[in-house]
């Protein structure tokens, strides 16, 4: 009786084990990856009248944690900082129009490119005949600060550099006169002049994107394990032409 009940224990043992084993095989937790967002660049992220942070980079991150795979938690970030708690390791990841250059591929990883936008010009509707940067010698510029916009104004010799937190502020500033125009990603500038009801009987872009930049997600430097989680659901997104 006794080798009856052991026999009879180390089956249903074995049985557990192999039923627990399946299940954590295709039950295993998704490993869920924190990204810092500054929630104020619409159209690629901002927060709605919900209070929800959404847009362009919002869905496609969240595309591609279900493509690869994994969780997506959103952490709305000031920009002034925002790399410094990617470094600090107050997040995973920074998903926030980031231009990929090679000066910040110094500091942090980038995953694939998801976008090309470049730099492009907004002034007042009332504004001819200026059209580059170079034009705006002794005339007031705003940029959000730290951002590639703000980086070409700098370079720019005799035009005055402006900046801000945030870039609805500068197109506030623009739109009352206090300062003469504003540099920005082509996607942001055309919902800010061509969208936004409150600026677009006023504003408009001029000339072309004078500058070539690709969007990446950003990864503190050496963090492997996200960054091929990343971009294992980027290329798995674009592949499928979502």
């Amino acid at each position: 009786m006794i080798k009856k009940i052991l026999l009879f224990s180390l089956s249903l043992g074995i049985l557990f084990s192999g039923i627990i084993g399946l299940y954590s095989k295709d039950k295993a937790p998704l490993r869920k990856i924190v990204i810092a967002t500054d929630a104020t660049w619409a159209p690629m992220e901002f927060v709605n009248e919900k209070k929800e942070i959404v847009g362009f980079d919002i869905d496609l991150l969240n595309a591609a944690a279900k493509e690869g795979n994994f969780e997506v938690v959103f952490v709305n970030t000031a920009w002034d900082g925002i790399f410094a708690g990617l470094a600090a390791g107050k997040y995973d990841a920074v998903c926030s129009s980031v231009t990929i250059t090679d000066e910040r591929k110094k500091a942090m990883d980038f995953s694939i490119p998801y976008v090309n936008a470049g730099q492009v010009i907004v002034v007042k509707k009332d504004l001819n005949g200026m059209d580059k940067l170079s034009q705006f010698t002794g005339k007031k510029v705003g940029a959000q600060i730290g951002t590639t916009g703000a980086l070409e104004i700098s370079k720019t010799k005799g035009v005055i550099s402006k900046t801000y937190d945030e870039i609805g502020m500068a197109f506030e500033d623009l739109i009352n006169g206090r300062i003469d125009a504003v540099v920005c990603d082509s996607p942001v500038a055309a919902q800010y002049a061509l969208q936004n009801a409150k600026y677009k009987a006023k504003l408009k872009i001029v000339g072309v994107p004078f500058t070539k930049e690709e969007y990446g997600v950003a990864v503190k430097k050496g963090n492997k394990a996200v960054l091929d989680l990343i971009n294992d659901g980027l290329a798995k997104v674009k592949k499928k032409g979502k």
